[in-house]
């Protein structure tokens, strides 16, 4: 099994792959969601992938993968314990995505190498973080309507954006995973959140996931 400081030494090499400017084709038409569920239960865990149009955020297609957790619970190094079956997921994608959306960090990372880094560097894809949470930094001063932003500092850095998907809710975290500017990657996020806190990349993926997770485990009984 992989061990920490070996996890922690990819995580710095890769890191230095990241990009962060825009390089997306010049229309996106597929945006991907993923997310993973997490069994209560049992060591279980799902992988969900969805590809909405990126015009009408309906459905194209679905991918999940269950499995077993193989990596241990350590914090900064989640992306060790989601990739693997993220990645089963994206082997199951009937076509690929111009851009995906990760539900969890990018930069605002402890080593700036959160999931969104991760998966995008491994699949070669932009992709962009947004998480429910704030890993790390600090903000200040965000407006209480939609589309107010607020700078996320760390030190002297600026790792990601808190951004308010609807007006008077908590806002969500977005941040550069590869190949997408942070402001770009704002914009898309509050597109993405047509009616709820969550963009819909997020909230679908998380349904189908569930689903995978509940009839997986209906499926070995």
């Amino acid at each position: 099994m992989l061990t920490e400081d070996a996890a922690i030494a990819i995580q710095e090499e890769l890191r230095r792959q990241v990009i962060t400017t825009d390089e997306l084709p010049d229309t996106i038409k597929i945006i991907a969601g993923t997310d993973v569920e997490y069994d209560k239960d049992s060591n279980l865990i799902a992988g969900s992938i969805v590809l909405l149009d990126y015009t009408t955020l309906q459905v194209v297609a679905v991918a999940t993968h269950c499995m077993e957790v193989t990596f241990p619970y350590i914090p900064g190094l989640f992306s060790f314990r989601e990739m693997p079956p993220l990645l089963k997921a994206w082997e199951k994608l009937p076509l690929l995505p111009d851009l995906v959306v990760c539900d969890g960090q990018g930069l605002a990372h402890q080593r700036r190498f959160g999931m969104a880094c991760h998966f995008g560097v491994t699949v070669n894809k932009p992709v962009i973080g947004c998480g429910k949470t704030r890993l790390c930094g600090e903000y200040h001063h965000l407006g209480e309507e939609r589309g107010s932003v607020a700078p996320l500092i760390e030190g002297s850095e600026h790792i990601g954006n808190a951004l308010r998907t609807q007006t008077a809710t908590n806002p969500v975290f977005v941040s550069t995973g590869h190949k997408i500017s942070l402001a770009t990657a704002t914009d898309i996020v509050l597109k993405l959140c047509t009616q709820y806190r969550l963009p819909e990349t997020t909230r679908i993926s998380d349904h189908y996931g569930r689903l995978a997770l509940l009839e997986y485990k209906n499926l070995e009984k």
